[in-house]
């Protein structure tokens, strides 16, 4: 799939998306910030989440609390969204410095916002991948789709897959635990295989909430071939996705890890061309280990392998040698060459 001018897949390096989300508290001023931090951190794609209360929730919302706020979803919602027009300015000011910018549409409404600001793709959050209409209605207009998977199962998750495929578009489903942060003994990087089997249609990736980077490089180890983080500029700003959010030092390792695991893995097992000065003096060339006569039927007590691997006879071919008569005197330590044997015993 490709996403504005990246291409993004298994034959490509891992896109890190940066997740402002909500960690900006409903301040432009910061939300800029944190886009300068994540483009300094050599990052190439921030995303925020659009929330456009009144088509997004019902006042029942009010009496919901999360387990990661102290105050009710709607609360939250409203103390952090940004306005229309400042998202239209947070998504210009991003695309200044190069940075492609997409978002979470918590709604209808601001899906079609979001449309009609040209985001180049679009996020859905795990609590709307069962959200059929929605997705319908994102899918709707075209643009890739990246899909986070987080409380659903591989057959419940099947009905949102049709739609996608019915539709046409490209999109990517992110492995997901929705737990803020999550612990290891429920994440699930097995997770990462098992969407790769059942849809394969699909480019396969991980949205992290976990503390530290290590099961995001795992996931790339896996196969993931998007990268999803929360991300602050300052882990001592207030928020409630701040605990499982990297800073730009981490947003910087995870970019450079990611790169490198993601060439590694795709390198076979044999013998590169940097090893080669090694392999010379690491392997072991086969030589007496005494002082032999002409004529000396070779045991396997007369030779050994010892390095530099510069000899004739590899140490590998200890038992080709055994047996064999030699046809000139050699002392203890001298490399054998095949011209000193005769198989003829």
């Amino acid at each position: 799939m490709k996403i504005a001018n990246r291409q993004v897949g298994p034959d490509h390096p891992p896109l890190v998306v940066a997740e402002i989300g909500i960690n900006h508290g409903g301040d432009l001023a910061v939300a800029k910030q944190m886009v300068d931090a994540a483009h300094s951190a050599g990052c190439e794609i921030v995303k925020h989440q659009t929330h456009f209360l009144e088509d997004e929730m019902t006042e029942e919302a009010k009496e919901i609390f999360p387990p990661n706020a102290d105050v009710s979803i709607w609360d939250v919602m409203a103390q952090c969204a940004l306005s229309a027009d400042e998202e239209v300015q947070l998504k210009a000011y991003a695309e200044s410095l190069g940075l492609i910018y997409i978002s979470t549409p918590f709604s209808r409404a601001a899906a079609t916002f979001l449309n009609d600001l040209d985001v180049p793709a679009f996020k859905i959050g795990s609590g709307e991948c069962d959200h059929l209409p929605l997705i319908e209605h994102i899918a709707g207009f075209g643009k890739p789709i990246i899909m986070s998977t987080g409380m659903q199962t591989i057959e419940s998750l099947r009905p949102s897959i049709e739609v996608l495929d019915r539709s046409g578009v490209d999109y990517a489903l992110l492995e997901c635990t929705n737990l803020y942060p999550s612990p290891p003994e429920f994440v699930s990087l097995r997770g990462i295989r098992e969407l790769q089997e059942a849809f394969p249609r699909a480019i396969v990736g991980f949205s992290d909430h976990s503390i530290g980077p290590e099961m995001a490089m795992s996931a790339v180890a896996l196969g993931a071939c998007i990268l999803e983080r929360h991300f602050t500029d300052s882990r001592y700003r207030g928020g409630p996705d701040i605990i499982c959010s990297m800073d730009p030092a981490e947003l910087r390792r995870l970019i450079q890890l990611s790169r490198e695991i993601h060439m590694a893995v795709r390198n076979s097992k044999q013998r590169s061309g940097p090893e080669a000065d090694v392999y010379r003096f690491a392997r072991s060339s086969l030589v007496a280990d005494r002082d032999l006569e002409a004529g000396s039927i070779i045991t396997a007590d007369d030779i050994w392998a010892r390095r530099p691997g510069t000899g004739e006879i590899a140490g590998n071919q200890f038992y080709e040698v055994v047996g064999m008569r030699l046809t000139r005197a050699v002392t203890r330590n001298t490399q054998l060459m095949w011209k000193d044997l005769d198989s003829e015993s």
